[in-house]
């Protein structure tokens, strides 16, 4: 059981380290709080506020396992190879594309409420 435990002081390490030195995890979790606002001030109902959760927790992940990536690629070569390149370009730019659906889906959730 303490193993259990342990694994989430791990984890806990790893979310408050991403937050302090990651530039992009900073911006993510400061568009979270905007958002958070928003949701708040235009009153979103329960499924809209799911499916914000959701986009939430999928972005912060995909952020935090970006950084993984490049940390791994990182430790296994400090030369320039294209196979580290391209695993570094792949994990930006599925953060890039789970980034744009977040958009658009707030949009189609906040532009109604608005207008």
């Amino acid at each position: 059981m303490r193993a259990f435990f342990k694994a989430f002081h791990y984890a806990a390490k790893g979310i408050v380290h991403s937050l302090r030195s990651e530039r992009n995890m900073k911006f993510h979790t400061i568009a979270l709080i905007f958002v958070t606002i928003a949701g708040l001030l235009t009153g979103l109902s329960i499924t809209e506020w799911m499916i914000i959760l959701i986009l939430f927790g999928g972005m912060l992940s995909l952020e935090m396992l970006n950084t993984a990536i490049e940390r791994v690629v990182d430790l296994v070569t400090t030369d320039h190879h294209p196979l580290a390149g391209q695993a570094k370009d792949v994990g930006s730019g599925a953060v890039l594309v789970f980034a744009i659906i977040s958009a658009v889906i707030g949009l189609i959730i906040f532009l109604p409420k608005w207008f």
